[in-house]
């Protein structure tokens, strides 16, 4: 297997974390790529603190894998934080500059502060702000980008940067991207896309069917899905575009919100779980330039060994 700084301070089998993909990234996403040897996080945007402990208690009792909490800055909840940090192995934070004193709430509560990044200079910061991992964003990653360069690029700088281990995220979906990333110096590797068509992703069929069927050259980067989060570039399938343009109404579907049904708005950011109705093509359909490497629904687990076993053989060749 392969050992990296990564496995050795989070815990893991394998130098692999799952994407915290806000609605999708669901309990038993997490489960099965912790039980498969990887950090599996939790989506933990908008979930009620409540519901969040609820769901890290149920965790923790059905696996001794490692698993963790993504939270999106500018819906986050900082009641939340506590909650998870004393319950996860990882509070990652996203989208926003790094603080200090979130930092030292994740601390506290006994848990590994990640921030993920998308410049050198906020990789700085983060290092600064006492984080125990980095996450280093290339504009290749599919949902929200936070940076302006590609992910070599980026992990090259930041590397050069900063002594804590530094995760690779961004148009990773193959055993030679994972390869690729871990022999630049990556301590691990962010998959987000390939887990989207893993059948315990709570991604609408529709959408995962859509992924099946596109290419890199398929996605863009773009600000059009920015009902609730305005200015914010993301990675969707282009097709999603045209047809959230071309839809005729301004409200596109219905969502679970809550614990009640809310209507979605066209260009909203949120993208369509199981049990969303309505066009679901017209809805934010968050792709990463990996997702050519999308060619059917492969149980999580299988994900996890095909990229790390392949990246193993590719290194040990190498």
């Amino acid at each position: 297997m392969l050992a990296t700084r990564f496995t050795s301070l989070v815990g893991c089998r394998v130098p692999l974390q799952q994407a915290g993909m806000g609605g999708v990234a669901m309990p038993p996403l997490v489960l099965a790529v912790a039980e498969a040897g990887g950090l599996g996080m939790l989506g933990g945007v908008m979930l009620p603190p409540p519901v969040l402990a609820g769901m890290l208690d149920d965790l923790a009792a059905r696996t001794r894998g490692t698993f963790g909490v993504s939270f999106l800055m500018p819906f986050l909840d900082r009641d939340a934080v506590p909650i998870a940090a004393a319950r996860a192995r990882v509070v990652e934070f996203f989208y926003g500059e790094p603080e200090a004193a979130l930092v030292d709430a994740v601390h506290a509560g006994g848990a590994l502060a990640c921030w993920q990044v998308g410049s050198l200079a906020e990789a700085v910061a983060a290092a600064r702000a006492g984080c125990d991992l980095i996450v280093a964003q290339g504009t290749e990653a599919g949902g929200h980008v936070r940076g302006r360069v590609g992910l070599l690029s980026l992990l090259n700088a930041v590397l050069d940067a900063v002594d804590v281990p530094v995760i690779a995220a961004g148009g990773i979906g193959t055993a030679r991207d994972v390869a690729a990333a871990l022999a630049a110096g990556a301590a691990g590797v962010r998959v987000g896309t390939r887990f989207v068509a893993a059948p315990e992703c709570d991604a609408h069929p529709e959408y995962v069917a859509a992924l099946v069927a596109a290419g890199a050259e398929d996605t863009v980067l773009t600000e059009r899905f920015s009902v609730m989060w305005p200015d914010a570039p993301h990675r969707v399938l282009r097709s999603a575009v045209a047809a959230a343009e071309t839809c005729p109404n301004d409200v596109v579907g219905e969502m679970e919100l809550g614990g009640s049904r809310q209507p979605l708005p066209r260009f909203a950011v949120a993208c369509p779980t199981r049990t969303t109705t309505g066009t679901i093509a017209a809805m934010a359909l968050y792709a990463g330039e990996s997702v050519g490497a999308v060619r059917g629904v492969v149980p999580a687990a299988d994900i996890v060994h095909e990229l790390m076993d392949g990246a193993e053989r590719l290194l040990r060749v190498w």
